[in-house]
């Protein structure tokens, strides 16, 4: 059927996605309607970015009180609702001082800036090498996607920045061997993303810290994905017991409004000064404002035990259905950041199944589908989720 939209959208925008043909505009809570008026229960939350789900009261009051006051000045001033935002985000995350920016990509370029910064400063002129995953997701920026151990976002793209070297993921043996005293930095997922929703082991990334703490090597952890309440914890690395030199952190954290930012250890933030780094948009009052809500409704109205408490009862059901369906491999993730890799069906075939059935799933590397709703979700959503996700495995048979 000829869609205006979707014509237009073909003839301006350049193809960079391999989009559904399908115009959405409208949300409420965690439902979307396109613009026949058809409603689609979203369990893909704009990729793990709609935390408050759509239509949220509070968060629409304070961006729309904001931005009658104020959306943006120069970072050569200041603004409360940044202030308040990188004091809470210090808070919960257990580490000390803030740099807003506007994306996950950006945030891994400025983790890498800052981490070859404090090591020419504090280790050797020569230490600037990165250690990066194996399968690992990191960003579509120069830097980052040079630091993305797939080779598939590589493609053209060639030669890559220089410097980054790839270990195997869990492979504590593997990654010493990739070590060298001109190591910089390690960068490492705690759960990776789009490479499938793999989690780190325990013992994995405790002997990661170890390991950086013995070489004087800044320890980055990627949680553009998993932050920010995703997978029960407001980081997931806070699962572990292991605690980052930087953090990376977006997606999730504006709620739908372009929102990024890295948090550091004090010391390691020092080594930035001004003049080192920047972002013009970064830590608006506008977006600032939309993070705060997110932020102050996880952690204090309560909204991570929804986390906590939904995601036990998505894996509940996610493991019966494996246990009735042998094309199910495993149910794999944390919290609200979930899973399944399939054998013997095409993941494209199941999302697509879905979605004429009114649900929208997304892939994760080349066997997995994953499931990332709103936080707010309920169990009468997931309930719902189940019952057509069934019946799309089912038709892809």
């Amino acid at each position: 059927m000829e869609n205006k939209t979707i014509d237009k959208a073909k003839k301006y925008i350049m193809s960079t996605y391999a989009s559904f043909p399908l115009v959405f505009e409208r949300g409420e809570g965690c439902y979307l309607f396109d613009d026949s008026g058809k409603k689609y229960l979203d369990f893909v939350s704009g990729i793990a970015v709609n935390a408050l789900g759509y239509g949220h009261e509070r968060f629409i009051e304070a961006v729309g009180e904001q931005l009658k006051k104020l959306t943006h000045i120069s970072n050569l001033y200041y603004n409360e609702p940044a202030v308040k935002l990188a004091e809470k985000l210090s808070k919960y995350s257990g580490l000390d001082k803030v740099f807003f920016c506007n994306s996950g990509a950006e945030a891994v370029e400025a983790a890498l800036k800052l981490s070859r910064v404090y090591c020419k400063k504090n280790k050797s002129k020569d230490a600037y090498k990165i250690v990066s995953m194996k399968n690992s997701f990191h960003g579509r920026t120069f830097g980052a996607i040079s630091a993305t151990g797939q080779l598939k976002y590589q493609k053209d793209l060639d030669p890559m920045m220089p410097q980054v070297d790839f270990a195997e993921f869990n492979d504590i043996e593997d990654l010493k061997s990739k070590i060298s005293p001109e190591t910089a930095a390690v960068i490492v997922e705690p759960i990776q993303g789009e490479g499938g929703i793999n989690p780190a082991q325990v013992d994995y990334l405790k002997a990661v810290r170890k390991l950086c703490d013995d070489n004087n090597i800044i320890l980055i952890f990627d949680e553009v994905q998993s932050g920010i309440g995703r997978t029960g914890d407001f980081f997931a690395y806070q699962k572990y017991g292991v605690v980052p030199d930087i953090v990376t952190c977006a997606k999730g954290l504006g709620g739908g409004i372009p929102m990024g930012a890295i948090i550091a250890k004090e010391e390691v933030a020092q080594a930035f000064t001004p003049g080192s780094h920047a972002s013009t948009f970064g830590g608006n009052a506008l977006s600032a404002s939309a993070a705060l809500v997110v932020v102050e409704e996880l952690m204090e109205n309560g909204l991570i035990e929804n986390v906590k408490k939904q995601g036990a009862y998505l894996r509940e059901k996610l493991e019966n259905i494996k246990n009735e369906h042998p094309e199910i491999k495993e149910v794999k993730g944390a919290g609200l950041m979930m899973g399944v890799s399939l054998e013997g069906i095409a993941p494209v075939e199941v999302v697509k199944n879905a979605m004429e059935k009114g649900l929208l799933l997304v892939g994760a590397g080349s066997d997995v589908i994953r499931f990332v709703p709103p936080l707010t979700v309920g169990k009468k959503e997931i309930d719902e989720f189940i019952g057509i996700f069934t019946a799309a495995l089912e038709d892809a048979k």
